[in-house]
């Protein structure tokens, strides 16, 4: 079900680039190919046989409005650059310099990597001269939406990847001690201790069952802020579940009730995130986060149990269904 809501997100997100694209094409939103008006300030005069030399270049608010049809606030000067060519010149910004839209998306789009604006120029200048009229054509922009879009995913999937590699070995690590703890009898021990407590909110969980061990370690890890060693615990949790299911593509109420209290577990410790973030002053938090937290787990708790008992839930029970297959035959 979570695949075809991806799916549709990302249809309707392209389709609303397609929209946007077309309407920015039809009313050439960018200007592409039209030079625009600006003025050029040497301060130290204008040298026509220099390479490049440093100017201040000037923007007028009616010029602009004109140019792109929409105001574009007060007039504005911004620190660049010109650079003489047999090509002819080309007029640059200054790197990272406050522009307005849809000078902003020009840059993004054509110079990411120096994010400077930039473009040919034609300049009415005598030798000398500290003030100069130019004109500056901006490379074409089109498909604004659309290679933002795309610029987004390539992002996401890069991040994807690298929070995948980071876990690995945290992973790697606590199934590891799961393993030697399973070996030398202390999950057991776990369950002794931990089964009284949790029994009422798991029952269907056989008495002296790993999957109660496993998921007292998840939840102690939660507790104490310790999300990535809670996240292998909390797969083998489910492992062990999986394995009294009789019905193995329909999650049980235990699974359930488990996916419930993760997500809202209490929070005895903070995460460790909110620590680095905020120091010493995570402790003003403390209070909120506890009973933020344990009104989040008596309501994960009950809203588990209650749609437990809902007839279109308790119909497709796993557990249940097992039960009446076992007793017909």
């Amino acid at each position: 079900m979570l695949n075809y809501i991806w799916a549709g997100l990302i249809a309707l997100s392209l389709l609303f680039a397609l929209v946007n694209d077309s309407r920015d094409l039809r009313q050439d939103t960018y200007r592409n190919g039209v030079p625009l008006a600006v003025g050029v300030a040497f301060p130290n005069g204008y040298d026509p046989a220099a390479r490049r030399q440093p100017v201040s270049i000037r923007a007028d608010s009616a010029a602009l409005h004109a140019h792109y049809g929409r105001p574009l606030g007060a007039s504005v000067t911004w620190a660049g650059e010109l650079v003489q060519a047999e090509a002819g010149a080309e007029l640059r910004f200054a790197r990272d310099v406050n522009l307005p839209e849809p000078l902003a998306t020009v840059r993004s789009l054509t110079s990411e990597r120096d994010n400077d604006l930039r473009g040919p120029a034609t300049l009415t200048a005598a030798a000398g001269d500290t003030l100069a009229t130019a004109t500056v054509t901006f490379a074409p922009v089109r498909f604004t939406k659309m290679v933002a879009i795309t610029k987004a995913a390539i992002d996401f999937a890069k991040t994807a990847v690298t929070l995948a590699l980071g876990l690995v070995g945290v992973i790697a690590l606590w199934l590891g001690m799961l393993r030697i703890a399973e070996k030398s009898g202390l999950i057991n021990v776990i369950v002794k201790v931990a089964e009284p407590v949790l029994r009422p909110i798991f029952p269907e969980i056989p008495r002296g069952h790993p999957a109660m061990g496993m998921i007292v370690l998840n939840l102690s890890a939660n507790v104490l802020g310790l999300g990535n060693a809670a996240t292998p615990m909390g797969i083998k949790a489910m492992e062990e579940l999986q394995k009294l299911n009789p019905s193995k593509d329909t999650a049980t109420n235990s699974m359930c009730m488990l996916l419930a209290i993760n997500t809202a577990s209490v929070q005895l410790v903070p995460p460790v995130l909110l620590v680095a973030i905020m120091g010493l002053g995570i402790n003003k938090l403390f209070a909120p986060i506890v009973i933020v937290t344990a009104c989040s787990l008596l309501i994960g708790i009950v809203s588990a149990r209650l749609l437990e008992k809902v007839g279109r839930y308790k119909a497709t029970d796993p557990m249940r269904q097992g039960a009446a297959a076992g007793g017909e035959g």
